[in-house]
């Protein structure tokens, strides 16, 4: 083969092999745009969900930590309650959203094993259909002994990112969710733990302790450094005081495709830029 023949191989192989590679990087991004879309499709479900609940019971669901009795129940779990119930067969307007399913006088489970007729008939919903609302039980994502001392049959509402469990199923992560406390004025982002904070980071911090399924060694930068909540939600637009997106309702949040909180993928319900 002549010199000049083999420069022309050379390069075509090279524009062959650049091509490929941009191919594979828009088919990449073609993919990661993709998810983002079903995700930003199933939050705004959920807000539609979430708004329908606010119309029929005066108020959006509670996101604390703890439940009234103080037993942990937390906000994605409220969440997942006041869209679809504890059983899957919709939300009972006498729930105060104990992690027990009692009522307020522990006189009366709203989410009994095996429902009447006239319980299933007084519940609202499900809010959401099935495919969108992707709940799963704690022990389905993260197994049955590594629920910490959450109820290992609790339902969460999951997101557009599944990876595969130890149970085989493909399943996301929770969604985070959190209610805005319209009684308080701050949103400190250099002090996370602000009594005044509109916003609490608790409300879900001991879900994010239960770690990463598929790397029970590696932690949530959100649970580590919960100043990254504080300093991911902010308005940006505001420049005259610190204040948070959406301070007056509430918000979601997708772990994204990398499964972990508090890094660059995130997908909130508003849009916002990664900082370090």
């Amino acid at each position: 083969m002549s010199r000049n023949k083999k420069i022309i191989l050379i390069v075509f192989t090279f524009i062959a092999i650049c091509g490929i590679v941009i191919c594979v990087q828009a088919y990449s991004n073609l993919k990661k745009s993709v998810k983002k879309h079903y995700q930003k499709v199933q939050f705004n479900s959920i807000q539609a969900g979430i708004e329908l609940f606010n119309n029929e019971n005066n108020g959006y669901p509670p996101s604390e930590a703890l439940d009234p009795n103080g037993q942990p129940y937390c906000g994605a779990m409220k969440l997942c309650e006041a869209m679809m119930g504890r059983d899957m067969l919709g939300f009972h307007p006498d729930s105060v959203f104990r992690a027990d399913g009692m009522d307020a006088t522990n006189t009366r489970q709203l989410y009994p094993v095996n429902p009447q007729t006239d319980n299933t008939n007084a519940r609202i919903g499900p809010i959401l259909q099935d495919e969108t609302a992707n709940a799963y039980r704690l022990l389905d994502i993260y197994g049955s002994g590594n629920t910490g001392s959450f109820n290992r049959n609790d339902f969460v509402l999951c997101d557009e990112y599944p990876k595969k469990r130890h149970s085989g199923k493909k399943i996301g992560m929770p969604i985070l969710y959190y209610k805005a406390d319209t009684s308080h004025t701050e949103h400190d982002v250099n002090n996370p733990d602000n009594p005044k904070n509109i916003y609490n980071y608790k409300d879900n911090h001991t879900l994010l302790s239960l770690g990463i399924p598929w790397k029970p060694n590696k932690k949530h930068p959100l649970f580590t450094n919960p100043r990254i909540f504080y300093e991911m939600t902010k308005d940006r637009n505001v420049s005259t005081a610190s204040k948070p997106n959406r301070e007056d309702s509430f918000i979601l949040i997708s772990a994204g495709k990398d499964g972990l909180y508090g890094t660059a993928d995130d997908i909130c319900n508003f849009e916002w830029k990664y900082r370090e």
